[in-house]
């Protein structure tokens, strides 16, 4: 590594510099209002549904709409999203979405009609896709290096699925709570309470919208220009991204191990449930599954950019994805539930490893003009794949169904989703392989590797 670029320093050292930089620091904290918006709106909506459609005798699937309508436009607009933020200021393109998402949680609100509150909750679903491309492909272009993509990633993932999380479930607490503080009693307490969460979570986004325009001007700035009137038209823009990430051997190894890892990560989601059963727990032992993931995948956030110091992110990549999958297959060969906790945690440090790695390759290694695509194109494949799978995985599972075995004379029962889990498990290690072997010493060293 050259002289000032970091070597040496500790992770909190790292965190500091970064934090020091005042455009980024703004943008974190821009981050944290828009993912308290976001879990807000979880619990928020999925209250408010139960409520409006009670009389329509569907609210289990009125639940689920909830969820599926927030990852339809991952799969439509996230290319779209790519191309708006490579062709114009990204600024614009991030308070446009902002404006629009807190203006369309204010109406539903003011509408309260379970079918405006799925329309607009589409609505919402596509501006995040719009959003969250020129967000992350403006994040290399404030720092003062490129080593500090890696720090700079894992504050906001920190922020997003930490900070923020705990964010947005305490301010609906809070919401939900304040009633009963006050000594208040009302038939439609429950409806109001979810209109009022409703409500603030527009005006998140309004803020955040003003806090945008008004105080991170630099998210304007570009290294490259981007396409003005005359230039390229958006499909062709499109295809020309598509190209771009297929013909070059880095990206096409990214591609392929984001493809795997999400199609394993939807079959684990989609037979979770009936895997701690199987396991002899019930919710106790589904909710403890999920902890030991995400303890796993922050613990594999943490020590991703240690990891990279010595195999450099082309190399780490690959290699976490066929961790991951090699740890799941030990998932699906547990004997008992303190066993899969540890596996499960093995896995979902890989896993964190692996989307941390992903991220900073694109923010390094990805030009100016055409980072806005692959962030986008990386967003589309997780929404449809991880969606595509969590159905096929539960599919799968009624396919394969329970089966005996018979080893030494004994009978053991096998429950259907350890096969499953085996199999993703060996898609995951394989695509990891894939990957290694496209992204060896495809590309060169840098600073931050």
């Amino acid at each position: 590594m050259a002289e000032g670029d970091g070597a040496g320093v500790s992770t909190a050292g790292r965190v500091r510099e970064v934090l020091a930089i005042g455009p980024f620091r703004r943008l974190w904290g821009v981050t944290f209002l828009c993912s308290v918006g976001d879990w807000l709106s979880l619990l928020a909506l999925t209250g408010l549904v139960t409520k409006l459609a009670a009389g329509y005798g569907w609210e289990g699937f009125a639940l689920s709409a909830v969820v599926l309508t927030q990852l339809l436009p991952g799969v439509v607009f996230a290319p779209l999203g790519g191309v708006l933020a490579d062709r114009f200021d990204r600024r614009r393109v991030m308070v446009a979405c902002d404006l629009a998402r807190g203006g369309l949680f204010l109406s539903i609100a003011l509408v309260g009609t379970a079918w405006w509150l799925f329309a607009a909750n589409f609505l919402v679903g596509c501006c995040a896709m719009l959003w969250i491309p020129a967000k992350d492909s403006a994040v290399p272009n404030l720092l003062d290096r490129p080593d500090q993509v890696d720090t700079a990633n894992q504050l906001g993932l920190v922020m997003t699925y930490g900070i923020a999380t705990v964010g947005g479930f305490g301010l609906y607490s809070l919401i939900a709570g304040v009633p009963g503080y006050l000594g208040v009693r009302d038939g439609d307490l429950e409806f109001r309470i979810a209109i009022v969460a409703v409500a603030a979570n527009g005006l998140l986004y309004l803020s955040s919208a003003l806090l945008i325009a008004l105080r991170v001007p630099e998210l304007s700035g570009r290294i490259a220009r981007p396409a003005g009137p005359g230039g390229p038209g958006f499909l062709v823009m499109m295809r020309d991204g598509l190209h771009h990430a297929w013909g070059t051997p880095l990206l096409r190894g990214l591609v392929v191990g984001m493809t795997g890892a999400f199609a394993a990560a939807g079959a684990v989601i989609g037979s979770a449930r009936r895997y701690a059963t199987s396991l002899g727990g019930g919710e106790s032992a589904y909710g403890t599954l999920f902890i030991a993931v995400f303890v796993g995948l922050a613990a594999g956030m943490a020590t991703a950019p240690w990891l990279a110091r010595g195999l450099g992110h082309h190399r780490l990549f690959g290699v976490a994805i066929a961790g991951a999958g090699l740890g799941l297959a030990v998932v699906s060969l547990a004997p008992h539930l303190w066993f899969a906790l540890a596996a499960v945690a093995v896995v979902g440090g890989c896993a964190g490893v692996a989307f941390l790695t992903g991220l900073t390759l694109i923010g390094t290694r990805v030009e100016d003009a055409m980072r806005g695509r692959m962030v986008a194109l990386v967003q589309s494949l997780m929404k449809l794949v991880l969606g595509l799978s969590t159905v096929l995985g539960p599919l799968l599972v009624a396919v394969v169904g329970p089966t005996a075995v018979t080893l030494f004379d004994r009978s053991f029962d096998v429950d259907a989703t350890r096969p499953v889990l085996l199999g993703a498990g060996a898609l995951a290690a394989l695509v990891g392989l894939v990957a290694h072997r496209q992204m060896r010493d495809r590309a060169p060293r840098s600073s931050s590797d």
